[in-house]
């Protein structure tokens, strides 16, 4: 993530915050992103040089107008001002983790060889919770290169308690015998 996304995914944060509008702004900044995703061309276009300033401007408000609070409108404009509109996933990322932060939310990522049944899921997510005494969002995906078990990531810590990674360490263990 650039420093400058950083740094305006920040600000827009504090101002939310200030204003008890964090969730609304939030919400809004993923609908913004969805629209994007689904109109690549039109975002694209928001940061082509030959589009004027004004002209920019003025495709924001029709495209968003009295659809986002003033706060999303005017972000969105300046990130077009600056050149920086390409920028804006990487801000709406920095806004989502000052409020996973300042909600005592910790991200979890994961990956495992196969689904795991709501029951497992909901049970992992109890003893995630109890470990680290913080709300637990898991983000889950499947990778069966794992071959089985779970790999977990969070706050810069990874757990791996994979199959693969198993089979690593016996393989490791292994080659410093023979040698």
């Amino acid at each position: 993530m650039s420093a400058a996304a950083k740094r305006y995914g920040a600000a827009l944060f504090e101002l939310a915050q200030e204003e008890g509008l964090e969730e609304r702004l939030l919400r809004e900044l993923d609908g913004v992103l969805a629209c994007f995703a689904l109109e690549e061309q039109y975002y694209r276009l928001l940061s082509l040089p030959g589009v004027s300033r004004p002209e920019r401007r003025a495709l924001l408000d029709e495209a968003f107008g009295a659809s986002v609070h003033v706060y999303v409108a005017n972000f969105l404009k300046l990130l077009c001002d600056e050149g920086l509109i390409g920028q804006l996933p990487a801000c709406v990322r920095e806004f989502r983790a000052r409020w996973r932060k300042a909600h005592g939310i910790l991200l979890v990522r994961g990956a495992s060889a196969a689904p795991l049944e709501e029951e497992a899921r909901e049970r992992l997510i109890r003893k995630l919770a109890a470990a680290t005494g913080k709300q637990i969002e898991l983000e889950l995906t499947v990778d069966p290169s794992l071959l089985g078990g779970l790999r977990l990531d969070m706050d810069g810590v990874r757990l791996d308690g994979t199959l693969r990674r198993r089979l690593e360490v016996v393989r490791s263990e292994l080659e410093a015998l023979t040698l």
